[in-house]
């Protein structure tokens, strides 16, 4: 990887999320920090399902027999090394957390696309921002984003649910492998072969940034409706939206106290 010439396409889904869900000049999250952290969660599953080292059979999470190279290889030895699998909003449960979104912002800061600055409070207590240095990924990633939405709806397909014919094999996106009885929960959102569909791994993007109520600060112009129809299938995006409704809900009930 070019650390000085970083391109959107060598930015993990935790990256790129992070970087889109940042504001450019003071480096402060546009989202809730609960939000940014449960999102960065399942962020963090979507990358470990789109290169093939997990996957989800039936209702729960189990890592595959495969174990590609992967920057978050600790995430998924947690995963593999669990006794009892767990459902995905239980995996984001466990995930999220301000060190896991700080290791993100840190690798980004360390390519060069932000920078650590450090603010003082109250002369003691330091608050960690991350405004952007090099706006080259990120417009990059803006620029695919709104290519895909700005396709007819049927560029964006929903996750297959069929099982791949024998021999067959999709080289963009690594086939995390499924089960019969599990086929349509544990499938990938994948492109049409067309090539100006969007690729599977602007799509799941997409369908993270929808379930973090960010796709339309982002693209308020844009019609969402399909959109929001892969947000709700694809899996780890669901948990991240079943994750933040508890964490509202946990809220309100809360405030009603």
């Amino acid at each position: 990887m070019d650390a000085e010439t970083p391109k959107a396409t060598e930015l993990n889904l935790p990256q790129a999320f992070l970087l889109l869900a940042t504001n450019d000049v003071n480096g402060k999250p546009e989202v809730p920090v609960f939000a940014l952290r449960t999102t960065v969660a399942g962020a963090i599953l979507a990358e470990l399902d789109l290169i093939g080292a997990i996957e989800l059979q039936g209702k729960r999470v189990k890592a595959t027999g495969t174990a590609p190279e992967s920057e978050f290889q600790r995430e998924l030895e947690l995963i593999r090394g669990k006794s009892r699998p767990h459902s995905p909003k239980g995996w984001v449960g466990m995930l999220e957390s301000r060190a896991e979104v700080q290791r993100v912002y840190e690798g980004m800061a360390s390519l060069g696309i932000v920078e650590h600055v450090g603010e003082k409070h109250l002369g003691r207590f330091r608050a960690v921002r991350y405004p952007e240095k090099d706006h080259a990924p990120e417009a990059a990633l803006l620029e695919k984003i709104q290519a895909a939405l700005s396709g007819a709806p049927s560029d964006l397909e929903a996750p297959d649910t069929t099982e791949p014919e024998a021999g067959a094999s999709d080289a963009a996106v690594p086939d995390a492998g499924t089960t019969d009885s599990a086929a349509t929960d544990s499938a990938k959102p994948a492109a049409k072969p067309d090539s100006k569909a969007p690729d599977a791994r602007t799509i799941v993007l997409i369908a993270l940034l929808q379930a973090a109520g960010l796709l339309g600060k982002l693209f308020p112009a844009a019609d969402l409706t399909r959109a929001t129809e892969l947000s709700k299938d694809y899996w780890p995006s669901r948990a991240v939206e079943d994750e933040l409704r508890m964490i509202r809900l946990a809220e309100q009930e809360a405030a009603n106290l």
